[in-house]
């Protein structure tokens, strides 16, 4: 039996191609969700937008300190792990749902699968650095998205047969997600926009939007990308940056905030942008699989790839380098190749788990159960 845990609206659109194909294949599993960001009644309609089946289990822990959330994860998962006894638990990325889910399955001697492992930011004032390194070395499958995050696993002394390049599942969610939204949603005739003819802005790090100073430099930024190029300006604004901004008594001038947006709605909003402004690893890597120039708000990135393959740069939050950057990107011609695979992650993924002594199939059963086995 294969234990797909998430937290989190990110991780829901990155397991989602698991979960389709664990679905495909009549493999025994289920998901728990343990509420970190929202509770599970919150994330129903998400659930539901993206054709997923509904979660089996729901913690609902919600927010909190990080030892809080994470002692009450940690808890919460441990009771269902010995209750259901899976063969493995596979988590995504490097949210205190991964790290705990991590952590109880190792506990229990229960074998675990990082999906999107060694990607490093070398930032360890970053709670996200934290998680994802201690998820990495306490996983039995690390499921890297690109030959740069082998290698960041290798330099740290994590065996060679662990260790599994899949590409990134984004990309198998952007594709299969796209053809969803194209279908059920059409944000840019409602909002009145063209496509092109917008900037979309993401932006909910703590590091940036809970000081006043950094995050007057962000808006004043964009404001002067307003100014110099007269193109509306979204923001999906994150509850928790509505609430700085309201706090602080920052003004915004042509900037549209609006609510966040669900995921089929974004990757409207995404794919017709001229340019991406954000702070989000998520929309560095969905703005490069679908050729959309990028301007990322932080100083560092565990997305190097992006910034290699030349759809990306970091601007940092200073406004007069955010403006600079936003010209650069804007200047670029051609496209670039896309860095995290083609659209085959998941099956990688779920055909190791799926050869796993226990993980129960209707029909068939795959003689691939390592990493090696792939290799």
């Amino acid at each position: 039996m294969i234990a797909i845990v998430l937290g989190t609206r990110p991780e829901i659109i990155k397991m989602s191609p698991i979960i389709r194909e664990c679905e495909a294949k009549h493999l025994d599993y289920f998901v728990l969700h343990t509420g970190q960001h929202y509770s599970y009644e919150m994330d129903r309609a998400f659930f539901e937008d993206l054709e997923l089946p509904e979660p089996k289990y729901n913690l609902d822990v919600g927010s909190g300190t990080h030892a809080e959330q994470t002692a009450k994860i940690l808890t919460g998962i441990e009771k269902i792990l010995v209750q259901e006894k899976p063969d493995i638990v596979l988590v995504q990325g490097d949210t205190n749902t991964v790290m705990a889910g991590a952590l109880a399955a190792s506990k229990l001697r229960i074998r675990v699968g990082h999906v999107e492992a060694g990607l490093r930011s070398f930032d360890r004032t970053m709670p996200e650095e934290i998680n994802r390194v201690v998820a990495d070395h306490i996983s039995d499958y690390l499921f890297a998205p690109t030959e740069t995050a082998r290698r960041y696993l290798q330099n740290e002394g994590i065996e060679e047969n662990k260790i599994c390049v899949t590409g990134n599942t984004i990309v198998d969610a952007v594709f299969q997600n796209r053809d969803i939204s194209k279908r059920r949603a059409d944000i840019l005739e409602t909002l009145g926009l063209e496509p092109k003819g917008y900037f979309l802005v993401t932006s909910h790090r703590q590091e940036n939007v809970d000081n006043p100073d950094t995050l007057r430099n962000i808006i004043a930024g964009l404001e002067a990308v307003h100014r110099e190029y007269s193109l509306p300006i979204i923001f999906p604004m994150h509850p928790r940056t509505r609430k700085m901004v309201e706090q602080f008594g920052i003004s915004l001038d042509g900037i549209h905030v609006m609510n966040p947006t669900g995921f089929l709605e974004f990757l409207q909003l995404e794919s017709n942008a001229r340019l991406v402004l954000t702070d989000s690893g998520g929309v560095q890597e969905e703005t490069c699989i679908l050729g959309v120039p990028c301007v990322t708000l932080r100083k560092n990135t565990e997305r190097p790839e992006t910034i290699e393959v030349g759809g990306n740069i970091l601007a940092g939050t200073g406004a007069e380098q955010i403006l600079a950057s936003a010209r650069q990107m804007l200047s670029r011609t051609g496209t670039w190749e896309n860095p995290y695979g083609d659209g085959s992650a998941s099956r990688m993924i779920v055909t190791i788990c799926g050869g796993l002594s226990g993980v129960r199939k209707v029909s068939g059963k795959s003689s691939v159960s390592s990493c090696a086995d792939l290799a």
